[in-house]
């Protein structure tokens, strides 16, 4: 008897490993890449064989010319200029074209954009009076100005407020330029308060010095007859506030002197007075100074422009003198009135004979 062998069973089929798959989709997509590349590579070949290449252009230079010169240039050559920005300058006019990109002698193809910086010029203007401003008041000035809070230096002083403009650099009316740089002084005031002296029984001109060796601030100052009985000339009567009185520094002290026992009183007189500043260049320093009876006075001290015009409507009491000073030397001198007139005396009358 014959055993049948059993039969052998089938070889299983290996599973393809995941590496393995991965590997074969990569190298399809790079076939697939590379096929394209060929493809879109003889397209432009093909292109560029039946339709010549168009040739660069050199860009020139737009430098000093203006906007409109050089758009006409530009579209000459097939090019597109467009001003990207505007900017102050000294070297370039105002409208001209003061730098460029690409810069000149580049090549670039046909319809490229050339962008241009145009200049603004430059704004020459009279340097602004800060003296005497707040320092807020300065600073909006300088703002609105175009130019630049350089440094600010803080210095003691008596007759300017506090954190107000003592001074300054440049000085007021100099021909400037937006972006200047501009130093300031700014004065840290008087003490907060000041004692008033005595000054009945003074004469005018040692209350004046008492006056500035005390802080205080002297206002009106009245002359006044008080007739044959009354004090010498140039003698402090009365004074407001009274004496040992606390103020503020800048709050003036009113005083009363006598015009002598032989005066009979002066006369008080509104004249306009005028000035014209010589031509010239630059700015100059200005003083115009009343000399009246009740002393010596500035009615203006500051500075002014070439042929610039002052006037002013001035009250002065007596025989009185306006003197003019460009840069401390004396311009003129204008009588603006004279002695009041002296009553005659009574004539006397002789006794009747019996």
């Amino acid at each position: 008897m014959q055993l049948d062998s059993p039969k052998a069973a089938p070889p299983r089929r290996r599973r393809e490993r995941p590496a393995t798959a991965f590997v074969r989709d990569w190298i399809f997509a790079l076939a697939l890449a590379f096929a394209v590349g060929v493809v879109v590579w003889f397209g432009r070949s093909v292109k560029d064989f039946f339709q010549p290449q168009v040739a660069d252009v050199f860009v020139p230079s737009f430098s000093g010319q203006t906007v409109a010169e050089a758009t006409a240039e530009a579209e000459r050559l097939k090019l597109r200029a467009t001003v990207i920005a505007n900017q102050p300058s000294d070297r370039f006019p105002k409208d001209v074209i003061m730098s460029q990109r690409p810069v000149a002698g580049s090549q670039v193809r046909p319809g490229r954009e050339i962008s241009l910086v145009v200049s603004t010029g430059v704004t020459i203007f009279p340097m602004p009076d800060l003296r005497y401003e707040s320092i807020r008041e300065a600073n909006l000035t300088l703002d609105r100005s175009k130019l630049q809070l350089a440094r600010a230096t803080v210095v003691p002083n008596d007759d300017i407020p506090a954190n107000h403009v003592l001074s300054q650099d440049p000085p007021p009316l100099t021909s400037v330029r937006e972006g200047t740089k501009v130093t300031l002084t700014i004065s840290k005031g008087p003490p907060m308060a000041v004692r008033v002296p005595n000054f009945v029984g003074e004469y005018i001109d040692d209350a004046r010095a008492d006056a500035a060796r005390s802080k205080v601030h002297l206002g009106q100052i009245v002359w006044t007859p008080f007739g044959p009985a009354g004090p010498p000339r140039g003698q402090i009567a009365k004074q407001n506030p009274a004496p040992n009185s606390l103020i503020d520094p800048f709050a003036p002290v009113s005083l009363q002197v006598s015009a002598g026992p032989t005066e009979y009183g002066y006369l008080i007189r509104q004249v306009h007075a005028t000035a014209t500043v010589p031509a010239r260049d630059s700015a100059a320093n200005v003083r115009m100074e009343i000399h009246d009876e009740t002393g010596t006075w500035n009615v203006y001290n500051g500075f002014a422009e070439g042929g610039q015009k002052l006037d002013f409507n001035l009250t002065v009491v007596g025989k009185s003198e306006l003197d003019t000073y460009i840069n401390n030397e004396l311009l003129s001198q204008v009588t603006l009135g004279g002695d009041a007139p002296r009553p005659s005396p009574s004539p006397t009358r002789k006794p009747r004979t019996p």
